[in-house]
């Protein structure tokens, strides 16, 4: 295992074979840590001379791109690189990336998925007609799970249910005491174009395990299973996320707060700032005089100036 004490192979790992075939299920966000595990796994073949293959599998969540990228010097075991957070990469991509930002001198070889359009429906990025989900970890049940999971994760930096202890974890969230139906009327009401893509519904779930369990909790369930509902290219989950914890600490003061240390081998930083890759987020939805348009903007710069790096990597249509 190299998610534990061990996160990075060790040298007695690193002489018992030639090649590293690499062959994850990655959801396409900066923070799930196989990404992590792959660089540690290229910068430790270059020391020792040893081949990686990449046996490349799907993006679930497809070509698009948003969050903010990871600022040099808040690197972590959730954030390994200067990369965006919902990057729009296979793995196989994701290597040549690493391979040359990180001027690794390793033997690199992407086997390339047959036929793989990211671009097209109703998958888009994850062929749905023809490849069974099987869970890439144990809080990822669904493709909707995965969707989500670039904004949703976002709730791990705070006190809020993620939903973890139901059956839709990162699809589910919330807390005791939220009133949901006035708080969506409100996240509505101060940011629409957030809501475009998705349907938001008002829920009650009381978790089995991790954060209140066995209490119930009033929150939301975000739907991204519906064709005449869900657009893939409009769909932003980074925005609502943050336009939720914004607007439930402005709106119904006293529920919500940021985690404190430690998080994912970290004891200083606070969880949120590591998720983020920078302060930036966090201070947002802080200042009481940010408003919706100067998340876009601070985002939409990022946002730009990654879909023009990651161009020389890509493999398949975008």
């Amino acid at each position: 295992s190299l998610y534990g004490i061990v996160r990075r192979p060790s040298a007695a790992m690193m002489d018992t074979f030639d090649v590293v075939l690499v062959d994850m299920q990655d959801i396409g966000t900066r923070i799930y840590t196989y990404l992590t595990t792959l660089l540690y796994i290229l910068e430790e073949s270059a020391v020792k001379k040893k081949a990686v293959w990449i046996l490349d599998r799907p993006n679930p969540v497809g070509r698009p791109v948003e969050g903010t990228y990871l600022k040099k010097g808040w690197e972590s075991f959730v954030g390994a690189t200067e990369i965006q957070m919902r990057h729009g990469l296979t793995m196989g991509e994701l290597a040549l990336f690493l391979k040359k930002k990180h001027k690794l001198d390793v033997e690199l070889k992407v086997i390339k998925l047959e036929g793989y359009d990211p671009t097209q429906g109703p998958g888009f990025g994850w062929p749905v007609r023809k490849l069974s989900w099987v869970n890439p970890s144990p809080n990822i049940p669904t493709l909707c799970t995965a969707r989500c999971f670039p904004g949703t994760v976002l709730l791990e930096g705070t006190n809020l249910s993620e939903g973890r202890g139901t059956t839709r974890p990162l699809q589910i969230f919330g807390a005791p005491g939220i009133d949901a139906e006035k708080l969506l009327k409100e996240m509505m009401k101060r940011a629409p174009q957030y809501f475009d893509g998705c349907l938001v519904r008002p829920c009650h779930f009381e978790p089995t395990f991790h954060k209140f369990k066995g209490e119930l909790c009033s929150g939301f369930q975000i739907h991204v299973d519906d064709e005449d509902v869900y657009r893939h290219e409009n769909f932003k989950p980074f925005r609502l996320m943050l336009h939720f914890f914004k607007t439930l600490r402005e709106t119904q003061p006293g529920i919500f707060k940021w985690r404190d240390p430690p998080y994912e081998y970290e004891h200083t930083r606070l969880p949120i700032d590591l998720l983020n890759g920078g302060a930036s987020p966090r201070d947002w939805v802080d200042d009481p005089k940010a408003s919706p348009g100067d998340l876009d903007q601070l985002l939409e710069k990022e946002e730009k100036l990654w879909h023009e790096e990651r161009k020389e990597y890509l493999l398949y249509p975008a």
